[in-house]
């Protein structure tokens, strides 16, 4: 008979399983950066290569946010304009999106309601008639990878300050 005493693993916080997650890249944190284009400020440039959305100002600059961007696959360019803006928005993942994850035996909802657990995060800037979106997410580390279907992601706290700055209307130029 056994003397020994059992052994129980440690339950892990929610802040040490955040820190088990890749910390993310500095270079993907906001700043002002000297951006020469002859777009009009105001306009939104994502440089997907670099993983970069520019935000144009004044005077040579622009505001420089991390984003995620799409997968292999995944990849889009062009001009849109935002057409709608929503704070906490609900998610309705695509029916093409809800059969490709039920293949790899990942279940989606028809619908999630906005909060903290949602994909879309904290707002979302829809661009033009398409099914993508400039969004913050439920996933900070993916901040500089290519990982979505397509959507531009954020951190929250940059979709937010993003979603302050800009309106309906605004220009939006991804390449």
């Amino acid at each position: 008979r056994s003397t020994g005493s059992v052994r129980r693993k440690p339950v892990q916080t929610a802040s040490a399983a955040q820190a088990a997650k890749p910390a993310l890249d500095p270079v993907f944190l906001p700043q002002t950066v000297a951006y020469d284009t002859a777009q009009a400020p105001g306009t939104i440039i994502i440089d997907t290569p670099s993983r970069h959305l520019y935000l144009v100002l004044e005077n040579g600059q622009a505001r420089r946010y991390g984003v995620g961007v799409g997968k292999p696959g995944f990849e889009w360019a062009g001009t849109h304009k935002i057409t709608r803006k929503a704070e906490w928005p609900s998610w309705h993942p695509p029916a093409e999106m809800i059969a490709r994850e039920k293949v790899k035996g990942h279940i989606l909802p028809i619908m999630m309601e906005g909060g903290p657990n949602n994909p879309l995060g904290a707002r979302a800037l829809y661009l033009g008639s398409t099914l993508y979106r400039i969004h913050g997410t439920n996933q900070p580390w993916t901040i500089g990878m290519a990982v979505s279907s397509g959507c531009i992601r954020m951190r929250n706290e940059d979709v937010m300050d993003l979603y302050t700055r800009v309106g309906v209307g605004t220009r939006v130029i991804v390449k």
